[in-house]
């Protein structure tokens, strides 16, 4: 059946969208444990690339869930489907012209390793919401730790299921010892150069 799939090639390209909107295209990766910040720093960085006239979207853990995963358990094999689909999907924005920011716990190093493949290396920022597990179960504003603390919730990362930290991500923030301004200026500072045409 492969052998029967032929892209077409269209007479818009991507570097036609991101002239078009000034700017270049990539994904922003905000990986960490659940509680650690990564959806509030990711709005907050979106708001500032948005008042700046940048193009952007957030694709983040639960929405995605309720949608086009929806179909996915927690267990390791269909996490990584799970991360492969956010990819792919992500991928598709890039050549539409947008910086992308995924928020995803996405705690197996070879499926952020995947997600740089699938986009390419150039078009990845790899951010990890560095937060400690004691401060993000403190925190637990979904209750999920509580939840699997009781045996409620299995594979859940941190506690019955691992997560393997970046060793070198782009930006490592440390949510305990910095503030959400902070932790924005810091993302906004890296990717600000990534964000101009070639030509300019």
């Amino acid at each position: 059946m492969n052998e029967n799939i032929i892209p077409h090639t269209f007479q818009i390209s991507i570097k036609d969208r991101r002239v078009g909107n000034k700017h270049n295209s990539f994904l922003i990766w905000f990986t960490g444990l659940s509680g650690s910040g990564k959806s509030t720093i990711a709005n907050a960085v979106e708001l500032e690339l948005f008042n700046k006239g940048i193009k952007t979207y957030i694709l983040d853990g639960d929405n995605i869930r309720k949608g086009i995963n929806k179909d996915l358990s927690f267990s390791p094999e269909d996490r990584t489907e799970n991360i492969r689909r956010i990819a792919e999907t992500a991928n598709l924005m890039i050549d539409a012209g947008l910086v992308v920011l995924a928020a995803f716990v996405s705690p197996y190093k070879k499926d952020r390793e995947n997600i740089k493949n699938i986009v390419k290396d150039v078009n990845f920022v790899e951010v990890y919401v560095n937060t400690s597990i004691e401060e993000c179960e403190k925190r637990d504003v979904k209750g999920l730790y509580k939840k699997a603390r009781a045996g409620e919730i299995q594979n859940m990362t941190g506690i019955s299921a691992p997560y393997q930290a970046p060793e070198s991500a782009d930006i490592d923030i440390k949510t305990e010892n910095t503030t959400v301004e902070v932790a924005v200026k810091q993302i906004i500072d890296f990717i600000t150069p990534k964000l101009k045409l070639e030509n300019e």
